[in-house]
């Protein structure tokens, strides 16, 4: 198996932090599969050589899966009879690359076979495209097991694109993670697509005082509704989340204060003094945004999850 290039690992922020949930440790595998964190990036690198796309995709999953029970690798479980799984729920149905993970799994099965876990090899893969796509690299906790239970129903627990800063708070001080952390982690938002449907609700029908919601820029809001110019009828239309996004840099936050940016969710973070203030150090600072990310990642993937070490990240063993 190759190695990742060298040059994709220079000049990168490179971040550890002393405070992890007991059953991880940044060493997990140093003796058991030393191998393993080189392996998953050839394997996200080659993808993402194939599919630009993939980055996004792959953090978004990230996400997703820790948000519902922790990172434990149930997003990646497949529905079994009448038994929806997560990622047959509505917030997941747009996921994809799910490929790129099983590959990955296949070729650390090969050289450690029944050691690491498919939650280890997601949050290495989330690491790996924020790395490709021009972010920070930080050190990943590891010795997560992967759950059991996948349900589709759950994923209404997952953060909406419609939520004000209320909803957003309570959503993430659930999972233990801060203000600081929601804002952070929101960068992510710098990188990939979204359909129309998640940003629908600002454009048509807003309320019954205005058709489009007026925190929107109105030439902004205006090419939107050419992209989707009638509601729940442009399913597969959309638009990028941001002008460079399969970069990951600081455009989101500036685009927050320009009042261009697609989510009500991105557009709340403006309505707090807190997270006000972290937009703007954010639009301001790449390094500053790369730094708090790195950080609020590590936190949140540290989030505890399953009991047990897949063979296939499809099927429970």
């Amino acid at each position: 198996m190759a190695f990742m290039p060298v040059a994709l690992l220079c000049s990168l922020t490179i971040l550890s932090f002393s405070s992890l949930s007991s059953s991880l440790s940044w060493n997990y595998y140093y003796k058991s599969c030393p191998q393993v964190e080189s392996i998953v990036a050839q394997v996200v690198h080659d993808a993402t050589s194939r599919d630009k796309t993939v980055p996004a995709a792959l953090l978004r999953m990230h996400f997703h899966d820790c948000f519902i029970r922790g990172c434990d690798g149930s997003v990646l479980l497949e529905s079994k009879g009448g038994k929806k799984a997560e990622k047959d729920g509505p917030p997941n149905r747009s996921l994809h690359a799910f490929y790129v993970i099983e590959s990955a799994k296949r070729a650390v099965e090969a050289v450690c076979p029944g050691i690491v876990s498919c939650a280890d090899i997601l949050a290495f893969a989330a690491r790996d495209s924020v790395v490709l796509s021009g972010g920070p690299r930080w050190d990943v906790p590891k010795g997560r097991k992967d759950g059991r239970t996948s349900r589709a129903i759950e994923t209404t627990q997952l953060p909406s694109p419609a939520f004000n800063i209320s909803q957003l708070q309570k959503s993430f001080s659930l999972r233990g993670l801060s203000m600081e952390d929601l804002v952070a982690l929101s960068g992510g938002h710098t990188l990939g697509f979204s359909h129309c449907s998640s940003y629908q609700n600002r454009i048509h029908n807003f309320n019954s005082t205005h058709d489009v919601d007026p925190t929107l820029r109105r030439s902004f809001a205006s090419s939107l509704k050419n992209i989707c110019p009638v509601k729940n009828k442009a399913k597969n239309a959309g638009t990028t989340m941001d002008p460079s996004s399969t970069t990951f840099d600081n455009t989101y936050y500036k685009l927050i204060l320009q009042r261009k940016t697609l989510f009500s969710s991105d557009q709340a973070l403006l309505t707090t003094p807190k997270t006000k203030s972290l937009v703007y150090k954010f639009a301001t600072s790449k390094k500053a945004f790369h730094t708090a990310f790195a950080k609020s990642m590590i936190k949140m993937s540290s989030i505890n999850g399953g009991q047990e070490v897949r063979k296939d990240c499809r099927f429970v063993n």
